[in-house]
């Protein structure tokens, strides 16, 4: 099984940038895929960004070019850079990771992103 644990959310101003953590157990992250996904009050949980056991990476239409994930496979951990953050992005953020064994999805408790003025 695998514990996420997310971290670096808060308030930040439109065009600002904050960086979110999510820290897994476990001694086999590497073979994980991870993503990244979130939710605003009202709306349905949407994806952001998944990057894959080989590195490669998939974000949506409309982060791209503003955020970036990424994983430190040595501390168990994946990132989401963003940067030029708008209202719009503001959302509880979710990490997820896949198994590759089994399909399970396990989620942490999301962290609260508020980008206002």
């Amino acid at each position: 099984q695998v514990q996420l644990v997310e971290s670096g959310g808060g308030l930040v101003r439109p065009g600002g940038s904050l960086t979110l953590s999510c820290a897994a157990s476990g001694s086999i992250f590497s073979i994980y895929s991870m993503g990244w996904y979130r939710q605003a009050p009202g709306k349905q949980r949407e994806f952001v960004a998944q990057i894959h056991s080989g590195g490669n990476t998939n974000h949506a239409d409309s982060v791209l070019g503003r955020f970036a994930i990424s994983r430190d496979n040595s501390k168990n951990t994946v990132y989401l850079q963003m940067n030029s953050l708008k209202p719009e992005d503001t959302a509880v953020y979710f990490c997820n990771a896949v198994s590759p064994m089994t399909g399970e999805v396990y989620w942490g408790q999301g962290t609260q992103v508020t980008v206002s003025s």
